[in-house]
């Protein structure tokens, strides 16, 4: 099975597929796992991924175009994405 993560905190990964039946799973050659980090795919100098929601409010909310950048460049079917 092959999994593909967009994250912006990609260095969070590493350690946590390093161990378990995850590990076990990637070893043997049963699991690929890729981790794509979102702020890659951005236009501004701070790789800014998120945003004020629109009419304001509390909170944050992620720009779509980072992701729609990485998902494209990952050249995938939308029927074989869930978000």
């Amino acid at each position: 099975m092959k999994t593909t993560l967009l994250t912006i905190f990609p260095e969070f990964f590493p350690d946590a597929f390093s161990d378990g039946m995850i590990r076990v799973a990637r070893e043997k050659g049963r699991l690929d796992v890729t981790v794509v980090n979102l702020r890659d795919f951005t236009d501004d100098p701070h790789c800014t991924t998120d945003d004020y929601p629109f009419g304001g409010g509390a909170g944050m909310v992620m720009k779509v175009e980072p992701i729609f950048k990485a998902l494209a460049s990952l050249g995938l079917s939308p029927s074989h994405s869930i978000f």
